[in-house]
């Protein structure tokens, strides 16, 4: 019997130290991103002529280079996104790339590329009957959501298709919804995270029933020992640890210890050093989630600090003016890295250490101005460091890699070939209101619905052939038979429009299912031609576009779709969508940020939907939509909690500013 092969250490890399790091401490492959198209946009990243030279190097002592292209593309983005993909197959040789847009698989295949598609955790195939479609688009990996139990992750390796196989997160940060499902910080200014630019408004500071806290941050994930239940499943054929805006430190400190982890997973000493690596690694605190169904972990605990680093200190005032000591609760080296103050608050500033100081020395600190001065008793965090030894196994390939000739850069020509656009429609546009719980004796004609397993008896099935059913953007494991039966239910009563809320669920309907249109849905984060043309061939009837894109963008988009258009005109957008709630925030009372805006969390399913309090409503652009060639105007009625209140403002979404 041959041994199983074990599973590649994934290590993230932000910048050219980090790369060199990864592979010092034997990481099988490494994954970054370019200056464009990375959802870590704020991450320092790479040239490709920069990435070449760290690829060759990485190549000669058998480490892949993985680039990760998964932002959403704009629908005029396909031949920037093309030319770089060219670029990058010539220069870099990448073995894959990491993407979440399908019109980027595309793009790929037209600009020459022939290595692997991986399908980012940005995709959100979250249940175990989605996998099947997934060859259809030329996906031969796909990255797992985070909120997975072990057991979940073992009916998902089961049911992957032969020429499949997933990864799995163990280490790194936790976003407080689903990785996909957040609009978060794009809807409060155009700051998508789809597009790498997250400000990470769920790391503030927020009022709940008159008590502050961060009820929306989550600890780091961190699996630890428990990846041994990994080892089990051969259809996991890499352990990724997330960290790209990290430090080498970082980077050097959590491979070391997985590749303990997965090398020895029964040897004690191997287990404790490893554990010794985590906590030097300098993240925030961990957590394992869901990994254990017998005994999850809430990642929000609000008494629990949430920011990175290790606590060095807190400062007091020294004896001269403009002066702070710390009193080091850590051994400090010349060059690391201090944060004075939580990363998620205002006037936090990084400091550089100038001398060592052992623990408990004294470190002082000058503040000139007033405006920069902290108040006593500020906490101090230990961020980065640049430790001899490490830079010490840095330094060969460092000098390898600056042996390595630069490529000549060359000028790509390249131009995407569009699917054909369908001719305009001569027809009135649809109004189609959406709701969780319909007056079906209100609606005389085409209404929608969300597909609800909680309230599968009150679905008006006697209406099926006209309803428009929408179905959740996320669908878990545990609940995925139920959804399973509840649309053959539907189908079977006449059903025929669906709106679904990834693309893999059309994996969900009975096999040959005739007469059903499938309409991917706003959740499908669908924003160019290319992604539509992917829709088109795989037997999609129409699309609703992506809300997150300007005025511009959604007026010129219909003109160049494969596909019948819908777009939501109105009503209640959610910021995201969690599997976690914070056990001290109750469903349906308001949270209120520091700028009065009040969100509340609602559940449906196996799901938390969080909802702000103001809707979105571009129905004054309506006859500009209308004469663009938008078919159906969605308006989704969320019913509103008695303790909040609506404010007197709506939102154009990015209508105005922009998609960055």
């Amino acid at each position: 019997m041959t041994e199983a092969k074990k599973p590649e250490i994934l290590a993230p890399a932000g910048d050219p130290y980090s790369f060199m790091a990864a592979v010092a401490a034997g990481a099988d492959a490494v994954y970054c991103g370019l200056k464009h198209f990375s959802a870590r946009m704020l991450a320092r990243n790479f040239s490709t002529s920069e990435l070449a030279a760290l690829a060759e190097m990485a190549r000669a002592r058998n480490v892949r280079t993985y680039v990760a292209i998964n932002t959403l593309l704009k629908p005029d983005e396909a031949d920037k996104a093309g030319r770089l993909i060219e670029r990058l197959t010539s220069d870099v040789g990448p073995d894959a790339l990491i993407i979440q847009d399908l019109g980027v698989a595309a793009v790929a295949r037209q600009a020459g590329y022939k290595g692997e598609l991986h399908l980012s955790t940005l995709a959100n195939v979250s249940s175990p009957t989605g996998l099947a479609a997934l060859p259809r688009y030329s996906v031969c990996r796909v990255v797992l959501p985070r909120e997975l139990s072990v057991d979940e992750m073992r009916e998902m390796a089961d049911a992957a298709p032969e020429g499949l196989t997933l990864e799995a997160f163990v280490h790194g940060a936790l976003c407080f919804n689903v990785s996909g499902r957040c609009y978060w910080s794009s809807y409060l200014g155009g700051k998508s995270g789809l597009r790498g630019r997250c400000v990470q408004p769920c790391r503030r500071i927020y009022d709940h029933r008159g008590q502050k806290g961060r009820y929306f941050s989550c600890q780091d994930l961190s699996l630890d020992v428990l990846t041994k239940a990994l080892l089990t499943m051969p259809q996991v054929t890499a352990w990724k640890i997330e960290g790209r805006k990290k430090g080498p430190h970082y980077v050097y400190h959590t491979v070391a210890a997985y590749k303990l982890l997965r090398d020895a997973a029964d040897d004690a000493s191997a287990k404790k050093m490893a554990a010794s690596f985590l906590e030097q690694a300098l993240g925030r605190p961990g957590t394992n989630y869901n990994f254990l169904p017998q005994r999850p972990k809430n990642p929000i605990d609000t008494k629990e600090r949430t920011g990175s680093g290790m606590p060095a200190g807190k400062l007091s005032r020294g004896i001269k003016f403009g002066q702070w000591n710390l009193s080091a609760r850590v051994a400090l080296m010349s060059g690391d890295l201090l944060r004075v103050g939580h990363e998620d608050e205002p006037g936090h500033r990084i400091v550089k250490v100038t001398r060592n100081v052992p623990k408990g020395g004294r470190l002082t600190l000058t503040f000139d101005t007033a405006e920069n001065r902290p108040e006593s008793g500020i906490p101090v965090f230990l961020i980065d460091r640049r430790d001899p030894a490490l830079m010490a196994k840095i330094g060969p390939l460092e000098a390898a890699v600056a042996k390595i000739a630069p490529r000549e850069a060359k000028a790509s020509e390249f131009v995407a070939t569009l699917p054909r656009p369908i001719k305009p429609a001569n027809i009135e546009p649809l109004s189609l209101s959406v709701w969780r719980h319909p007056d079906v004796r209100k609606e005389k004609g085409p209404f929608g619905v969300w597909v609800s397993t909680n309230r599968a008896h009150n679905l008006p099935l006697g209406r099926a052939a006209t309803v428009w059913w929408w179905l959740p953007p996320v669908i878990w494991p545990d609940e995925e038979s139920e959804f399973v039966s509840l649309i053959a239910a539907i189908v079977a009563r006449g059903g025929k429009r669906f709106v679904l809320g990834a693309p893999w669920q059309t994996a969900l309907f009975p096999k040959d299912v005739k007469g059903v249109d499938f309409w991917a849905g706003p959740f499908c984060n669908i924003a160019n031609p290319l992604a539509l043309g992917e829709l088109a061939r795989t037997g999609f009837y129409g699309a609703f576009v992506s809300p997150e894109l300007s005025g511009e963008d959604l007026i010129n988009l219909p003109r160049v779709s494969p596909l019948p258009l819908g777009i939501v005109a109105k009503g209640a957008w959610p910021l995201g969508l969690s599997r976690v709630l914070s056990g001290e925030v109750k469903t349906c009372l308001p949270v209120v940020s520091p700028k009065d805006e009040a969100l509340w969390a609602v559940k449906y399913d196996r799901t938390y939907w969080l909802y702000a309090n103001w809707e979105v409503d571009l129905y004054k652009h309506r006859e500009a939509l209308t004469r663009a060639g938008y078919l159906v105007f969605a308006d989704l009625r969320e019913p509103l909690p008695k303790d909040i209140i609506r404010r007197d403002r709506t939102s154009h979404f990015n209508w105005e500013v922009g998609l960055l």
